[in-house]
């Protein structure tokens, strides 16, 4: 799954990056770099109107336009690709607004006693930064919606990213990934004139060879912290403790 990313690219270089037109608004709120985007928090999103890219703010967990109320929001931050046509909650979505969702990485958790058949629950996990080798901004699948709330008629847009089965590299960290999209896949997915098959078959799993993955703070686990030290590496928590046990046992 993808439930923690960042996203620091400058508002030129997505308009670059992406060819998308980005509005002074929307450039003042991703002036400030993000390292620690949750759900339900707002992000950007590229989509296709009327043939021309448009950066948009959106939040992030999915609201259906046929919602009661928003709350369905939090278990909506991702899609399984294999089922999009058969939930209620994506399908209407997949067919008529699909969506860049712009990141620059994004964290997955690794059991601190990988291959033990007795990992409790309650262990702790270390959290794993995953970019590309480059370190290039790239694009998630993604969905949007627009909702209207019953009392207040606010339009609130909102959006879910897509998962797949992961490549071997994820597939160490979690059985899901967010679905990655070459440049060219890009513009495909935002191509309203492509067959649904041909749709489906972008949502596959990123190769391997491009990604890299490394220890980061566990800090990324307090919502509110935000900065950009949260990227860098840090020690496996398994290696400071095997570190820590062989320090005893040689001068204990």
């Amino acid at each position: 799954m993808c439930g923690r990313y960042t996203m620091f690219l400058k508002p030129e270089d997505l308009k670059k990056r992406f060819r998308a037109t980005v509005s002074d608004e929307v450039v003042q709120k991703i002036a400030k770099p993000r390292y620690n985007l949750a759900p339900t928090q707002d992000v950007p999103i590229i989509t296709n109107t009327s043939g021309e890219r448009i950066a948009e703010m959106v939040r992030w967990g999915l609201i259906p336009s046929w919602a009661k109320d928003e709350t369905i929001a939090s278990k909506l931050i991702n899609a399984r690709a294999e089922t999009l046509l058969e939930k209620p909650s994506f399908k209407n979505a997949f067919q008529k607004r699909r969506c860049l969702v712009i990141a620059n990485g994004f964290y997955e958790w690794k059991s601190s006693a990988p291959g033990s058949k007795k990992t409790s629950r309650s262990a702790p996990k270390q959290p794993m930064y995953v970019r590309l080798k480059s370190q290039e901004p790239f694009a998630m699948a993604g969905l949007w919606e627009e909702w209207k709330h019953p009392e207040t008629r606010e339009i609130i847009k909102s959006c879910t990213i897509i998962t797949t089965e992961p490549n071997d590299l994820i597939a160490t960290l979690h059985h899901r990934m967010a679905v990655i999209l070459s440049p060219h896949d890009e513009d495909m997915w935002l191509d309203d004139s492509l067959p649904t098959q041909d749709l489906l078959r972008l949502l596959k799993p990123f190769s391997s060879d491009a990604l890299e993955t490394y220890p980061v703070s566990s800090r990324i686990n307090t919502v509110s912290a935000d900065e950009a030290g949260m990227i860098e590496r840090v020690e496996m928590a398994s290696e400071a403790r095997s570190d820590k046990a062989e320090q005893v046992s040689l001068f204990g």
